[in-house]
């Protein structure tokens, strides 16, 4: 049986975003994560494969941006976590820079 969808503060702790489930579940909680540009406050809400995430991160710039790509079974080590989602790059331009070359 596949298992279409999971809970987003389930997937979040499996992912290894945070050390405790609470802490993912509080960080929805404060709007902090992102579905899909919608913003929740629901830690039940339903991540589905191919959903993308933003999330606050300590390094710059900021904000984490992850694809979805399986749901965990469990939190395993951080290799398996990483097998949970792609990282997505934000390819925004700088001010004052051209996309042009001269």
């Amino acid at each position: 049986m596949t298992v279409a969808y999971q809970r987003l503060d389930l997937w979040l702790w499996y992912a290894r975003v945070a050390r405790q489930r609470s802490d993912c579940a509080a960080l929805i909680a404060k709007g902090k994560i992102r579905i899909n540009r919608q913003a929740t406050t629901k830690p039940h809400a339903k991540v589905h494969i191919g959903d993308v995430l933003t999330l606050p991160s300590p390094r710059p710039p900021g904000v984490r941006v992850l694809r979805v790509v399986d749901l965990g079974m469990r939190r395993g080590s951080a290799t398996d976590a990483a097998c949970l989602f792609d990282e997505i790059e934000e390819t925004t331009s700088q001010p004052g820079h051209s996309s042009k070359e001269e």
